[in-house]
């Protein structure tokens, strides 16, 4: 059965539109619909819930907006990476899922310790947990409180945005922010618990690794939306098609894709995981799914009032405090600050980075070891960000990367939640490595052999002080 025959079932309409936010498309309350996985900006076609005709008749994927007219909506994704074999969770799903059971399992019992019972979708490489928060709840007033949303976002917000052409209210995007600092918490308490069984790493994005059992795995705790605007981000919609295999060019050769089945995103409805693999995988299963199964996002106002209380006591939240204490350099007086930073007191490889941050100060990988090095030369996190930021905002051959996302914010949250690691001993410095960087094709010289051994123990000593 084709995607086009599958979407014709009633059901599977029935828990797209679900998921869009209301009962009818002329209820949905989402502000765009959109493909997945689309190479960049230009290649979105984003088009109002009503157009969803549009993408059921030519079989193609489904996401929606985070951007919602009644809600915040919370999503923490998780998924099984391999940076050597990018086929190995679709050619070997029992293991790409077993190996991330210790992070689900995780998360789940965190949030049923606050009493929240997310949605709870399976893709193609891992896992989707998904609730609303109430724009009228006392929750979101909290969130709007903790948030913080510099002059420059709340400008930008109140511009008209694609493609309904209206501005993101700054309440919404200052609720947006401080559901960023929750989550980043709620991750870190994961990571923590998930480490203690996981069989290859767990980080709070997809960073390069050493490598393990089946090249450079690892188990992506995905928070990274929260690095960009409200209205920029997407989210894959239950029962849609799973194409991403099939999307991200130069990737996988047509060998392997022919081995690779047909998929759809299913919610974890009374069944296990193997049963929910299964029903992944065969679009009959799927159909019958829906058949029984919802795909509305949970209203879990009052009880996210627990995750935020439980984060404004932690030190997570101290950290945040301390983090935004001190005031990033503006544009204007960069020529005199961040410009006049001598990259040559680093390493070979930190400084190759940021001599070259096309692209690679777009990965984490790069970006955490550029905070690991400024850090251990007694760098507060709100500058490195700033250093980050002015190299984002320089010619490099961004393109139209920029005016899409935001380099301010995507600077900052790498930063804030790398150095928030490093200050806590949760970073692992067993990768801080001149081999490792080799891996990670930071290194193109074989002379340089960077002693950063030499910037661990500084970095050490700041973090017990």
């Amino acid at each position: 059965m084709d995607l086009v025959s599958y979407y014709k079932d009633r059901n599977i309409r029935a828990r797209i539109i679900e998921f869009l936010g209301g009962k009818s498309l002329d209820s949905a309350t989402c502000m765009f619909i959109a493909q997945c996985d689309a190479e960049d900006e230009r290649g979105w076609d984003m088009r109002s819930p009503q157009e969803l005709e549009y993408f059921l008749s030519r079989g193609l994927d489904i996401s929606r907006s985070l951007w919602d007219r009644n809600s915040l909506i919370a999503h923490l994704d998780i998924e099984y990476v391999n940076f050597d074999f990018p086929a190995e969770p679709y050619l070997d799903p029992q293991r790409a899922f077993c190996l991330q059971r210790p992070s689900e399992l995780a998360i789940e019992k965190i949030l049923l310790e606050h009493g929240i019972a997310p949605l709870h979708v399976l893709s193609g490489r891992g896992h989707h947990f998904v609730w609303l928060i109430s724009r009228e709840s006392a929750a979101f007033g909290m969130l709007s409180q903790i948030g913080r949303l510099p002059d420059h976002l709340v400008k930008r917000y109140s511009e008209n945005h694609p493609p309904v052409n209206k501005p993101l209210e700054r309440d919404l995007g200052a609720a947006f922010a401080g559901l960023a600092l929750v989550m980043e918490y709620l991750a870190i308490m994961v990571r923590d618990r998930a480490s203690k069984e996981s069989e290859i790493p767990v980080e709070l994005s997809a960073i390069e690794v050493p490598p393990q059992q089946r090249g450079r795995e690892m188990i992506s705790l995905d928070i990274t939306e929260y690095g960009d605007l409200l209205n920029t981000r997407l989210i894959r919609v239950p029962f849609s098609g799973y194409l991403k295999p099939w999307q991200k060019s130069g990737i996988l050769n047509d060998e392997i894709w022919r081995k690779i089945p047909q998929m759809v995103t299913v919610p974890l409805f009374e069944m296990d995981l193997n049963e929910g693999i299964e029903t992944m995988r065969d679009q009959r299963k799927a159909i019958e799914l829906a058949s029984r199964a919802s795909a509305s996002i949970p209203d879990q106002s009052r009880q996210m009032l627990n995750l935020i209380r439980a984060y404004l006591s932690s030190p997570e939240a101290e950290y945040h405090n301390w983090y935004y204490s001190v005031k990033q350099e503006v544009p204007s007086r960069w020529p005199q600050t961040y410009d006049r930073f001598q990259a040559e007191s680093l390493p070979p490889c930190i400084r190759f980075i940021l001599q070259n941050p096309n692209d690679l100060l777009l990965k984490p990988a790069g970006i955490r070891q550029v905070v690991r090095a400024l850090l251990s030369l007694g760098w507060h996190p709100v500058h490195i960000a700033g250093l980050i930021r002015s190299k984002y905002e320089r010619d490099y051959g961004w393109g139209r990367e920029w005016y899409f996302y935001d380099a301010a914010t995507r600077a900052e949250f790498y930063t804030r939640t790398f150095a928030a690691l490093i200050r806590s001993g949760r970073d692992n410095l067993g990768y801080f490595d001149c081999e490792s960087v080799k891996k990670m094709q930071f290194c193109f010289n074989a002379h340089n052999s960077c002693s950063l051994e030499a910037l661990k123990q500084p970095l050490l000593k700041r973090m017990k002080e």
